[in-house]
């Protein structure tokens, strides 16, 4: 699609007040790569993490809320996205898990939605109405056990659910098992089938996972001990196994640092993720065939805590949301060597935890 067709919107989750305007929409000018502030909502606590259904025009995002017993529980909200403008319209609010969550996720035919729930241990399935209305709980599945046993290990902590590229399995990512626990999706019953578990070295605290875009390989990123562990995927059986574990780090670096976003480009070629600490992008190539990773590139977010990052929908570009440094940073892509270079633009976000760059016509 050409830029000239349809705008470039880009939608910021953030973490917000319910007074605060915590949604925020942006164009993104593919010439200079600078950021235009369209549009804003109020109304929502901690509206982080956010998803986008581009061809339907609507956005989910999550947020929470405090019962009167006291107990925060997260809720989704789904709105109608004005085609020509970017503008939000809520249409509904819906309780989605019994705490508060950190990830939402839609299947393949935008039928379901699942949210993670760091704090509760759990991920919950609800329904997508026929006009894009968030429906009932439909099913919950409860995480158990723990990995090295020190906190934050010493409990389940979900961080996020994606889908496999045939919409058959759901992986999620527990930081706290060190484990990636992988349900069948009943879609007939509105089910998640427990199917399998795969085992990520202790301590390493799997976060977010993206697929290759073939298919055959895939991807996470683990936050606490700064690594991305690649896998072979067995579609026909939903199984992964992995290929190599690899840091995410420069060698000279000794501070701390977490992990957070993974992405892959449209081509499969490169693999990008984030450091927090370090406060950097790296990015490696994938070697085909193998599916192994080899580092290409560290790259300054200009900005603390860099909690996301997208690649634009034709990939010529990457934003890092920075939530400490409460920016938005835009770099250009080099499509064949994979390497950012910063635009030189800033855009300045409160506390901004997810970015998502969609054209939506």
């Amino acid at each position: 699609m050409s830029t000239q067709e349809s705008p470039l919107y880009v939608f910021v989750g953030s973490y917000a007040n319910q007074e605060d305007n915590g949604v925020k929409v942006f164009t993104l000018d593919e010439k200079s790569g600078s950021l235009t502030l369209k549009h804003e909502y109020a109304g929502l606590r901690n509206p982080t993490f956010l998803n986008v259904d581009a061809a339907r025009g609507r956005l989910y995002a999550i947020a929470d809320i405090t019962k009167e017993s006291g107990n925060k529980v997260g809720i989704g909200v789904s709105f109608a996205i004005d085609k020509e403008t970017g503008e939000l319209t809520e249409l509904n609010r819906a309780e989605m898990a019994a705490n508060t969550t950190c990830h939402i996720q839609r299947d393949r035919d935008s039928r379901f939605l699942t949210v993670t729930s760091y704090h509760g241990g759990m991920i919950g399935l609800s329904a997508i109405g026929e006009k894009g209305t968030i429906g009932a709980v439909l099913d919950t599945a409860q995480h158990v056990g723990a990995s090295t046993g020190v906190d934050p290990q010493d409990k389940p902590h979900p961080h996020s659910s994606f889908y496999s590229p045939d919409g058959r399995y759901l992986f999620v990512q527990d930081l706290g098992l060190d484990r990636i626990v992988a349900y069948r999706l009943d879609d007939e019953q509105g089910k998640l089938i427990y199917h399998n578990e795969t085992v990520i070295r202790t301590g390493g605290g799997p976060r977010h996972f993206v697929f290759h875009p073939g298919g055959e390989f895939a991807y996470v990123i683990n936050e606490l001990d700064s690594t991305v562990t690649a896998f072979r995927y067995d579609a026909e059986n939903g199984v992964l196994s992995e290929i190599q574990t690899i840091s995410t780090l420069p060698k000279e670096f000794d501070g701390e640092n977490g992990c957070a976003e993974i992405t892959i480009s449209g081509d499969g070629r490169y693999v990008y993720g984030s450091n927090r600490g370090h406060d950097s992008i790296v990015v490696y190539q994938v070697q085909e065939g193998s599916g192994e990773l080899k580092v290409v590139q560290h790259i300054s977010t200009e900005g603390g805590h860099p909690r996301h990052f997208a690649l634009t929908p034709i990939g010529n570009y990457l934003i890092a949301a920075n939530r400490d440094g409460n920016n938005l940073v835009t770099y250009l892509v080099d499509k064949e060597q994979g390497t950012l270079t910063w635009t030189g633009h800033s855009t300045e976000a409160s506390k901004p935890v997810c970015v998502i760059p969609v054209y939506l016509s």
